[in-house]
């Protein structure tokens, strides 16, 4: 299975509560009900596991695929589009890590 991973801070100025009432009520429902997606998945980051140190990156995404061929033609339309470009109002350069289960 493939699994896209998607590491990302906020710009600067965007609100913490205004991208998770975003991703709660358009972004999680619209690419779970894409037919190249078996999984999504939006995790806020709490900690670095055995250290004071604040993590890397302040939010990462989980999206296990049925086809990465599928994914990207789902993303082409319109409203994709759309959602793609309100996720890039509030994501400061998120880096999409393409991944192969090991399970």
């Amino acid at each position: 299975m493939t699994v896209l991973v998607v590491l990302f801070n906020l710009k600067s100025g965007v609100s913490r509560d205004d991208y998770e009432a975003w991703a709660k009520a358009v972004d999680l429902p619209t690419v779970n009900a894409l037919a190249s997606v078996d999984r999504f998945r939006v995790l806020r980051s709490q900690s670095v596991l055995g250290s004071e140190a604040t993590p890397p990156y302040e939010y990462v995404e989980i999206l296990d695929l049925h086809s990465l061929p599928a994914l990207f033609d789902d993303i082409g339309t319109p409203l994709m589009q759309k959602i793609a470009s309100e996720f890039q109002a509030f994501a400061d350069a998120p880096i999409f890590i393409v991944s192969e289960s090991l399970t």
